[in-house]
């Protein structure tokens, strides 16, 4: 599983050949979620509303870096 991004604690992964929507995975100690690339929200699991947000934000600035590595993959 390769790791994006790794800040705060909150580890950022993308696996290859995954189901769609585009997504990415969310590890934060026992938090785990998938978030649509596409829309910002979560598409499975729960995190709590401050990393959520820690995450939301990140995702919004690398949102287009983040559908480029989904298609490469």
């Amino acid at each position: 599983m390769p790791e994006i991004s790794r800040f705060l604690g909150i580890i950022i992964t993308m696996y290859h050949n995954e189901h769609p929507p585009p997504h990415f995975h969310v590890r934060y100690n026992q938090q785990k979620a998938l978030i649509d690339i596409e829309n910002l929200a979560i598409l499975e699991g729960k995190l709590s509303p401050r990393i959520l947000g820690l995450v939301i934000e990140w995702a919004a600035l690398h949102q287009h870096e983040l559908l480029k590595n989904w298609h490469l993959a």
